[in-house]
Formats: C-alpha cells, structure tokens, sequence
C-alpha cells in the first residue's frame, strides 16, 4: 500500500467524499480518503427503505453514539446515529435534500465568514446536484448535471397526501419545492436517489455510481477500514495522520495538506486527540498540546425535535409490525427487485412542511417530518403514522469532549437541549401546529388510536405539551458547529477553512458551521466538500459558472 499521498482526507463522509473526489478529478495530485468503516456496497445501504435497519442501535454502520443524561428531557440519553463507512451519515440518512434558506448564509457572511454569502454557496450547491426534474438541465436555483442525484419520490404512501391534504385544510399553502424561491408550505420531499436506490456521497463522489468499486479515479486512494489515531506535525505544520489498520499502526504522510472531514463529533475528537484543543482538557488526558484552542468541541448545535401524534391505523400502505404487513413486504420486496419502485423505495419521511412560529418572521423556524410509520419505543404491533416537529435554529448550545485520547473510544456529547427558553416556546407552538393539522378530515377520517402512552389527544394545554416534550424530544441528527469557522481569534477554523495556529490542516464537514442551517444538512454538509475543494486549489467561485464536469 502506498503511504505517501498530496492529500489526506480524514472521513469519507458527505462532505469527505466530495472534497476528495473533487481533488482527485482536478488531476496532477494524489488523494487518499481514509475511512473506518466498511466500503457501501450493501443492500443495507443502496435500499433506502434499508436505513430501517441500520439507525438504531451502533454496528458496523452506524457509531450509534448517545448523549449525556439532559437534565431537561428527564435525563435521558439522546440519540445520535452517525454512520460508520463510505458515504457517512449520507448511507444511513432519510435522503431528504434540503439546503436551508439564503439568509442562513448570508447570516455566516455577516459573522464574518467571508465568501460563505448565498451568493457565494449557491453555485456550489448547483455544481452538486443532478436534479432530474431538470432534465440535465441547470436554472437558476438547481443544478442538471452534478454528481449527486436527486429526484421526486417513486412511490410515496397514499398518507403522505393524506397528510398534505389535511394541511393545505389547516391553511398552509402546498410548496412543490422546498429548495425553490421559498421554503414556507408544505409538500413532499426530494430524496438522494436515482433509480429507486440511494445515491450516497459516496456513489456520487468516489465510484460514480458503479457497484463494486472504491474509486474510477486512478490518482483516488479510497482506504476503508482505516482508523486514523492522530494527526502528525512536524513543529508545528500537520505532515500526515497515524492509522490503524487491523492490527497494525503506520504513518501516512501528506506532501500538500491534511484535511480532517470526519463530521461534528469525529473532527474535533481528531483534533483534540492530536494536540489541538482546550489546553487544560488535554492536559488532564495526558495528550501533548500542539495548539490551546478553547473552542475546539465548543458551539454544538442540533435541531431539538419531538415525535408527536402516533396513532394506530390498520393499513399495510403504513409501517409496522404485523402479520399483513410480512406478506406485503414479501411482495414488495419482489417489486422492488423487479422495478425498483415501491414501499422500498421510501425513506419513512416521505412529506413534510415548513411553518413559522410566529407570523412576523423572515423565515420558517420550525420542519414537519410526517412519518409512514407509528415510530414507539419499543415498537409495538401494528401499522400506524406520526409526525416529528423540530426547531430549526436553536438557541441552547452544546459541548464535545474527550472520554480518551483513544479515538476509537465514543467523544463525551452533551447538547444542553432547551437549556435556552426559546427553543422549549417554538417547539411549543410546533405541536399546536400538528395539532391543527391531524383535526382534519382528510386524516381524522381514519380514525386510530395513539400508539405512545405518553401522547394525549388534547394538545390545548401549554404545560402537558411541555412534559410531553421533556418526555419525547430527541435529536434530529443533525448535529454541527464544533470546529467553528469566523474571522476572529476564537474560531476553530478561518473562512478558508484552515485550522488556525497551524500550517498544512483544514476541516471540511459540518462541523465548520458558525450556525446551523434551516434544514437536513445532508446538501450543505456536500455543499462545504465542494466549496472546500475549489479553496485548496486556489479557485475562484466564477470557474464554477464556466464548468458542468462532475466528479
């Protein structure tokens, strides 16, 4: 195996595979994408209906990492799927593509964060995507031609319309695309698919789209099962990354420049593990500091989110435990082998919505994600439909630790959810919004009864809403902001996405967010791997206008 590579990317997540992948197909320079987990070539992954089975608990997919006990969610743990393999959270996710509003970053430029505008971002989110409704072809808003596929869905449930019905009831305006000149409404979500099958950062970015293969590109080094321990300096410029392999430990070494994309939690695990963080943290671990970086792991953000209206319905057009329903999975399983359409296609959040709180905002602040499924805990038998709501910019903010200077050992997580007041008063006004939404006809009609004991049909009383919501919220697994990007002197990471106070080391994921998105951050998770790649070689945006080629 080669050791000695231009580049090292660490992750081969969303916004990994893109960086990687879009440094490999500028030729002249070899990149290696170092991975822990497995390749994706698995039914597991290419199914979507499949993310069923690997967003629970932790496996060879998924690091299935917890929380800290939150003291206002009646200490419970939190859960946070990431994944674990090519294509990161991209192979486990919902699919769902949605990169926010303009002023989400718009807001990153004001803070400092120059040349990461709307107007900045927006071609890179084009050179991205492959939307079919364009037909190859790009527009203003939407790319036709980039690496990653997204489509309308192939076969949604009949409750998802029932669902939009009752809305557009309830007074919210139908929206046909959440990515269009405005997000407010409701509609049905485009997934990451292409064919009926999930199309990953990694299929995308690394293998285009074949079966079978790690990378199309011969100067692309695609190295699963490769867990890196440390990044090494030389003074004080990253020079390459300690890896385990197996059994083995060894040095690669990176000519031009260390790039650390291994997501909110992994990135700043990686730094700290290396030197680079909180002096007095690392000292008490025993890690040699390279950098006193207060910030590092600092700035965590997610969308607080709570699963709500879970009622029982006798239909196999819904998911569920239940005799009816294993035969119509048999048969859907034919279907899909044969067509690939079906219930199989699904991503369980097929429709959704995005609502204000409050009429006088620019933007929306809550997201609606109706679920084909009466997702319990533990599951219970029967089919049945529920619906999350999520705050979409919170307030409350997070911290990532160290347990070990192991990185294999899972970081201390703890969000501090709802610890700002604001964000218990938004979610609050979320669930009077479902409510309205679930009084409809086009969903009442069927009846059902609630498959949670912990739900009530009356939804009027602002302080049972509150112990519902201390007994139900959760993550949304969208967890950024611990290697924050800014301008100023406490910032992780500058605007060109260097690690400051040494040479030779970028971080490229989510985790650079100053603020999250209003939305899945899946597209923008992507969107920063393409923009990344363009800063490492010294391009400006305007070479984007000029070029169609994908990855």
């Amino acid at each position: 195996m080669e050791t000695s590579f231009d580049y090292i990317v660490v992750g081969a997540g969303s916004a990994g595979c893109a960086v990687a992948g879009r440094l490999a197909q500028a030729g002249g320079h070899s990149v290696a994408v170092l991975e822990a987990g497995p390749h994706d070539h698995s039914a597991a992954v290419t199914t979507p209906l499949g993310l069923v089975l690997t967003t629970g608990k932790a496996g060879p997919r998924n690091y299935g990492y917890r929380t800290q006990r939150q003291p206002l969610l009646n200490e419970r743990r939190g859960r946070q799927p990431r994944g674990r393999g090519l294509g990161g959270s991209s192979s486990i996710n919902g699919m769902v593509y949605i990169r926010g509003v303009p002023r989400d970053y718009d807001r990153w430029a004001e803070a400092g964060c120059e040349g990461w505008s709307w107007e900045d971002v927006l071609p890179y989110f084009r050179r991205s995507q492959c939307n079919e409704r364009n037909g190859g072809r790009d527009d203003a808003l939407h790319g036709g031609a980039g690496p990653l596929n997204v489509a309308d869905q192939r076969s949604p449930s009949p409750f998802s319309r029932y669902f939009l019905e009752a809305a557009q009831s309830a007074g919210y305006r139908y929206n046909p695309d959440f990515n269009g000149a405005a997000q407010e409404g409701v509609g049905y979500y485009q997934l990451t698919q292409r064919n009926g099958e999930r199309w990953n950062a990694a299929r995308a970015y690394l293998h285009g789209g074949e079966a079978g293969r790690l990378s199309r590109l011969p100067n692309l080094h695609v190295l699963t099962d490769t867990q890196a321990v440390r990044i090494v300096f030389e003074g004080i410029r990253a020079t390459g990354v300690e890896v385990r392999r197996g059994d083995e430990v060894q040095t690669l070494t990176a000519r031009r420049e260390v790039i650390v994309s291994s997501g909110a939690f992994g990135s700043p695990q990686l730094l700290m593990a290396s030197g680079i963080g909180p002096a007095d943290h690392l000292r008490e671990l025993g890690v040699s500091v390279v950098v006193n970086s207060p910030d590092v792991g600092r700035n965590l953000q997610e969308h607080v989110d709570v699963l709500l209206y879970q009622l029982k319905v006798g239909s196999t057009d819904l998911l569920g435990p239940s005799v009816g329903m294993a035969w119509r999975m048999f048969n859907e399983w034919r279907r899909y082998g044969r067509e690939r359409t079906g219930m199989l296609t699904g991503n369980v959040a097929e429709a959704g919505g995005f609502f204000k709180s409050d009429a006088g905002l620019d933007d929306p602040d809550l997201q609606a994600h109706f679920m084909t499924a009466a997702v319990t805990h533990p599951m219970r038998w029967g089919q049945g439909y529920s619906c999350h709501m999520c705050v979409l910019r919170p307030h409350s903010r997070g911290l990532l630790r160290l347990a070990s200077p192991d990185t294999r050992e899972a970081p201390v997580i703890d969000l501090n959810m709802l610890t700002d007041p604001r964000d218990m008063e938004a979610l609050i006004k979320g669930v009077h919004i479902l409510k309205r939404i679930f009084d409809q006809p086009a969903l009442k009609r069927f009846g059902g009864v609630f498959g949670d004991p912990h739900l009530r049909a009356d939804g009027s009383d602002d302080d049972a809403i509150r112990e519902i919501i201390a007994q139900r919220a959760d993550t949304a697994f969208h967890p950024v902001g611990t290697c924050r990007m800014g301008s100023d002197e406490h910032a992780v990471v500058d605007p060109q996405l260097r690690v400051r106070g040494v040479e030779g080391l970028r971080v490229v994921d989510a985790s650079i967010m100053p603020t999250i998105v209003g939305g899945n951050t899946n597209a923008p998770a992507i969107m920063i791997g393409e923009k990344a790649a363009d800063l490492i070689l010294g391009r400006r945006t305007a070479v984007l206008e000029a070029t169609t080629e994908t990855a």
